[in-house]
């Protein structure tokens, strides 16, 4: 087959530094195939972090091929940390693994969550069921801590809001500033777990009567930052609703009630990821995801200006 890695693929790798990084994808992907043992079929259109394509391996079973794209912070590498903690359980299986070509063999599952076009209630039940089997200590694991991840994520909307041409108001972008602050300054430890960090319904895929998680990023965080990443998704629900923020409430408080968290931080924690993937899917011409997450980011603002 020929190895085509997709346009906002190409553009992440670009943003990445790594603009070399695509052309070589061919003979990597020859080597690998000769060294683990598997032929190659069809690439999966819609990565935005990695090139990911079918493989059938010399035996005849089936797996995926996942090569990511390199990044400065070399923070790609922790996914291999990730779900060797995991282990199969709760995501998805990893076969083998070179740490230095950014190269991952797993298992083969199903349809993702996404794909099968279920209510968004029944979604977010399984969303939820899927995240709590995956949350578990992880003490000493190198990975990031929530508060980390909350200063990076105010480096990337500040710095991605002016390039971007404002996109959303200037409120949306403080009002995601002081919420990850607060949650900065609510990290703790003894409370911190192994979170997946990009629970959606594409990262959800079915395996056999159940489900399980792909694409981890991997944090120590309280466990209600991934109930943030369900928060900022479905924002076209959001928008429709006669309350953006009435609307945005009441799916923060029933994420929080069903997981036995709270949902203030779950609430604060949607706020900043919304804003954040808003801008990123808008430099990466996602649309119109990025518009429709930055639109609900605005109407949440207005509350909060002076």
């Amino acid at each position: 087959m020929r190895i085509q890695p997709s346009n906002v693929l190409r553009n992440k790798a670009i943003a990445a530094g790594a603009r070399e990084w695509s052309g070589g994808l061919p003979d990597l992907v020859d080597t690998l195939a000769s060294e683990w043992g598997f032929s190659v079929g069809d690439a999966f259109a819609d990565g935005t972090e990695a090139f990911v394509a079918a493989v059938t391996m010399d035996d005849g079973g089936e797996a995926v091929l996942k090569l990511l794209v390199p990044r400065p912070d070399a923070f790609e590498n922790h996914e291999i940390t990730v779900l060797q903690l995991a282990n199969g359980d709760g995501c998805v299986a990893l076969l083998r693994a070179d740490r230095e070509r950014r190269a991952l063999l797993l298992e083969r599952l199903g349809p993702s969550l996404h794909d099968l076009r279920l209510p968004l209630a029944q979604r977010h039940e399984i969303l939820c069921d899927t995240a709590t089997a995956f949350w578990r200590p992880a003490e000493g694991s190198g990975l990031r801590s929530g508060a980390v991840k909350g200063q990076w994520l105010i480096n990337s909307i500040t710095n991605l809001w002016p390039q971007l041409g404002e996109p959303c108001s200037r409120e949306a972008v403080i009002h995601a500033v002081d919420c990850a602050h607060r949650r900065m300054a609510a990290h703790d430890d003894r409370r911190s777990v192994l979170v997946h960090g990009d629970v959606h319904e594409w990262n959800v895929l079915q395996a056999g009567d159940g489900f399980k998680l792909i694409d981890p990023d991997g944090l120590i965080a309280e466990a209600e930052y991934d109930l943030g990443i369900i928060m900022r998704e479905d924002a076209d629900e959001l928008l429709a609703a006669p309350s953006v923020v009435d609307a945005s409430w009441r799916r923060a408080q029933w994420l929080a009630d069903r997981c036995d968290l709270d949902a203030v931080a779950t609430w604060e924690w949607g706020v900043v990821e919304r804003v954040s993937t808003g801008l990123l899917a808008t430099s990466l011409e996602l649309q119109p995801f990025g518009r429709d997450m930055l639109a609900v980011a605005d109407a949440l603002a207005v509350p909060h200006r002076s």
